[in-house]
């Protein structure tokens, strides 16, 4: 940060880049919605990396007054509180596509616009991703062969380790911190979680929720729950013994290297414990054991997140809503969050690597 451009003050906002996704779902609305708001200027420099014409087209549409620069390199947005700046990353015309419609086009576009904010924050041009909701069948229709952001994002940082996780504020939960819920696995079939499922997996999801929690809790160790697998934890075996044999192992190596874990819990009841405040960060051992918990308590308001990266990346945690994608009806909470939370994270990272700090 305190980047500068010639004749100006030092600008100490993080830059962040807002991907538009697909763009025939309610990415381009959002992110139109949310750069209307003064408060948003306050805490970041926002730059969208994608298309220009999708941004007038959204503008139309929700009869706002903001107008579109197109810039050439992020920098080039510092200082600027009063136009929507965008890195134009559309290989292609974007103007046929449909709202609410898969389309391989839009799906290709969402891909280009990931690739390109990862380049940026790689080469240290941002300092935060913040992406906004693709459609994974409109992804495999362009030939893109992953899942999700997720993965995507893991491979074109190095293939590291890495998780997703779900970040709730308050007043959902009651610590100020938040609660963040880590995965183990992710976007597997669920038959295939009983063989993904290793003791080095767990650790990897514990560790990688101690270290991105420390710049959040000020440098202190967070509190980690760790959920079981199975009904009531396994209950000593009886519906199972993953807890024994691959839990309860991981939880054991963690706390020998200094991490505030505990577990396996019962996940019926470990979530509700999350939200009043006995954790920092509750471990989920699958995506809908741990999704569907934040979802329930949270479905504007949550926050996703890549865990393991050597970049800053948040995402809201809704999808393209094709329902009432470009109606103008789609909800700015999650995207409000998760550009207040990436910069948190900038600054908090920035703040424990300063001497002394």
């Amino acid at each position: 940060m305190n980047r500068q451009k010639e004749g100006q003050e030092p600008d100490s906002r993080p830059i962040v880049a807002l991907t538009l996704g697909d763009v025939a779902g309610v990415g381009p609305e959002l992110a139109v919605k949310l750069l209307a708001e003064p408060e948003v200027y306050r805490q970041a420099c926002p730059v969208v990396v994608g298309s220009g014409a999708i941004l007038e087209r959204a503008i139309k549409l929700l009869g706002s007054s903001a107008r579109v620069r197109v810039v050439d390199q992020p920098a080039d947005a510092l200082g600027s509180i009063e136009q929507i700046v965008c890195v134009d990353a559309a290989s292609q015309n974007l103007s046929e596509i449909v709202p609410g419609k898969i389309d391989a086009r839009a799906g290709r576009a969402a891909y280009e616009f990931l690739d390109r904010a990862i380049d940026l924050a790689l080469a240290g041009k941002v300092d935060a991703i913040v992406t906004l909701p693709i459609q994974k069948e409109s992804l495999h229709l362009a030939g893109v062969p992953h899942p999700g952001h997720t993965e995507i994002l893991a491979e074109k940082c190095g293939g590291l380790e890495h998780a997703m996780m779900l970040f709730v504020g308050p007043p959902i939960c009651r610590q100020e911190s938040g609660l963040a819920v880590i995965h183990a696995t992710l976007h597997v079939p669920l038959r295939k979680v009983f063989e993904l499922l290793t003791v080095d997996r767990v650790i990897a999801s514990i560790e990688l929720a101690h270290q991105f929690l420390r710049p959040l809790t000020g440098g202190s160790s967070p509190r980690i729950g760790v959920a079981g697998l199975n009904p009531h934890a396994g209950e000593h075996g009886l519906f199972g013994d993953e807890e024994s044999t691959i839990i309860e192992p991981a939880i054991a190596t963690c706390c020998e290297r200094g991490i505030a874990v505990s577990g396996p819990y019962p996940a019926d009841t470990l979530f509700r414990r999350g939200l009043d405040g006995d954790f920092d960060a509750v471990i989920a051992m699958y995506h809908d054991q741990g999704h569907a918990a934040v979802k329930t308590v949270a479905f504007h308001e949550a926050v996703n997140v890549t865990l393991g990266l050597p970049i800053v990346r948040t995402s809201v945690a809704h999808g393209t809503a094709f329902d009432i994608a470009w109606k103008g009806l789609a909800d700015t909470s999650s995207l409000r969050t998760a550009v207040k939370l990436a910069t948190r994270i900038v600054t908090g990272k920035q703040s424990l690597e300063r001497p002394n700090a």
